[in-house]
């Protein structure tokens, strides 16, 4: 492999965990299995084959590998997180009605909402077989606490997604329910299975919420900038899912009785006509949300890279840090 081929941040960890990934992939593949129900690997096997990065469960084998752990729970955990992240996604895509997942047709699309539920409702107890596997109750505690603000995280953002009230203090509680709590469940049991100092498992944990913090304001700013075919969505979509993100958040708080009047009718009650798309751009343009969006996916960044600072130089130390790095430079 030449070096211009593993210049990314997340391909260099994947590179330098090649066995353990290898065992985690064999290990998602016998346990998403069904001697009774086909229909549970064939749903699995298209959102976990479709190419993600699997940057969840390799943020845990290399928190376990900056501590030099020699067991395999490590692998366990790893997988734990996938099928959490996987189930996770598979439910999302119902809640959202969504038609494509990294570039490829939903599984509820091909399948059924009723297949995508119970499918993800398995892979939920599965992770939960995975993590009794290790036989530490903090592991569990972990986890089973991160499921919960996951789902949670969910069911705040359904309720809080056409309120025009939402503020940006309630739009960073989803994001740390939505997506950083997995991030930093997966950082935390890595340092803790392999008997990290308590100071180091706490700055693991606040380096994996900072991440993923910074990894979904990014993703929500891409949405407007973004290229649909790096992305696999269409720009805009959050827009005609009515999703209060960031940029519109900023956008709403400046807006003037006109310009809130737009957002009632197009986020609040979903009447959107040609051009709205084009005239909310505009706006975010005129108050510049897009911009402040994006700084604030930077901040986020350097937060989770000064996390750091506490953990004993390693070459993994280094690839998280530029892995905080990598996550906002898609905006560039």
């Amino acid at each position: 492999m030449t070096v211009s081929a593993i210049s990314k941040p997340h391909e260099r960890l994947a590179e330098i965990l090649a066995t353990e990934m290898e065992a985690v992939n064999t290990l998602i593949q016998t346990r998403m299995a069904s001697d009774h129900a086909p229909r549970i690997p064939e749903v699995t096997a298209h959102l976990v084959e479709a190419g993600g990065k699997r940057l969840r469960p390799m943020l845990t084998l290399a928190t376990a590998r900056l501590f030099d752990y020699q067991g395999d729970h490590d692998v366990r955990l790893a997988a734990t997180v996938e099928f959490i992240h996987t189930a996770t996604l598979l439910h999302d895509d119902v809640v959202d009605e969504s038609a494509q997942r990294r570039g490829r047709p939903t599984a509820n699309l091909l399948w059924d909402n009723k297949s995508s539920v119970l499918v993800g409702d398995y892979l939920f107890s599965r992770s939960f077989q995975l993590m009794v596997e290790t036989g530490s109750l903090r592991v569990l505690d972990i986890l089973a606490n991160a499921s919960a603000t996951i789902a949670e995280g969910e069911v705040l953002q359904m309720t809080a997604a056409t309120d025009l009230g939402t503020d940006e203090g309630i739009y960073l509680q989803v994001v740390r329910g939505k997506t950083a709590a997995l991030f930093s469940a997966a950082t935390e049991v890595g340092a803790v299975i392999a008997g990290a100092p308590e100071p180091l498992v706490r700055a693991l944990f606040e380096y994996g919420d900072a991440l993923g913090v910074a990894f979904q304001i990014a993703d929500d700013l891409l949405d407007y900038q973004g290229d649909s075919k790096t992305t696999g969505k269409n720009v805009g979509d959050d827009f005609r899912e009515r999703k209060l993100t960031l940029p519109v958040i900023k956008a709403i708080a400046q807006a003037t009785p006109e310009e809130h009047a737009f957002w009632e009718r197009t986020i609040g009650k979903g009447r959107q006509e040609d051009g709205d798309l084009d005239h909310a751009l505009s706006l975010m343009n005129k108050y510049r949300t897009l911009q402040a969006t994006r700084d604030d996916a930077f901040e986020w960044a350097a937060k989770a890279k000064s996390t750091l600072d506490k953990v004993p130089d390693h070459e993994i130390r280094s690839l998280l840090r530029d892995l905080a790095d990598y996550v906002v430079s898609r905006l560039n």
